[in-house]
């Protein structure tokens, strides 16, 4: 993994690292998060133009500061929930029939379609957790973030970010197992 440009005047070098660093990490939260790709995109894209927006006013020395997962998933999580806020005060849209995801030709299909499929899962049981427990869990384990960081994100306490945590991969395994439906 390279180091940011910490010492960089130039907003755009920094960004490009930063870029090429986090964009697997922030897609990977926002499709567990939407649990569509197509939405996951946008949002990650959209992460990426807030971020852009606000290096562009950072000075060298604060953008040194940054801590690039954490602020990248502090500005996905705030757009995921606006946009959740935005879905919750309009009627559902009109039903589509889903788009069939084109296969990258480069790519093992078994391998994919396998990847595919386990993602579909691991999407609908975290769909069966409460909000609290599946962005714990995602922005911990998908993110790769620490308790302190999941909690500050969350705007809770660590101990109430530990315990969303916990729970929801408890009932992750229950669900798992065939426990609880």
């Amino acid at each position: 993994m390279r180091v940011i440009a910490e010492t960089s005047d130039d907003v755009d070098r920094w960004f490009v690292d930063l870029y090429d660093q986090h964009r697997g990490p922030v897609f990977s939260a926002a499709l567990r998060l939407c649990a569509r790709w197509a939405d996951a995109e946008d949002l990650t894209a959209e992460t990426f133009v807030r971020a852009y927006r606000a290096a562009g006013d950072y000075t060298p020395e604060r953008r040194a500061q940054v801590r690039p997962r954490a602020w990248l998933m502090t500005i996905l999580w705030n757009l995921w929930r606006n946009r959740a806020r935005t879905a919750a005060r309009r009627p559902p849209p009109a039903p589509l029939t889903e788009g069939v995801d084109v296969a990258d030709p480069g790519q093992d299909v078994a391998g994919a379609a396998e990847r595919n499929e386990t993602g579909e899962r691991l999407a609908a049981l975290l769909e069966q957790l409460s909000d609290a427990q599946r962005e714990a869990v995602v922005l911990r384990y998908v993110a790769d973030l620490s308790i302190s960081e999941v909690a500050a994100i969350l705007g809770v306490p660590e101990g109430t970010a530990k315990s969303h945590v916990s729970r929801g991969l408890k009932k992750l395994r229950e669900l798992t197992q065939g426990g609880v439906r």
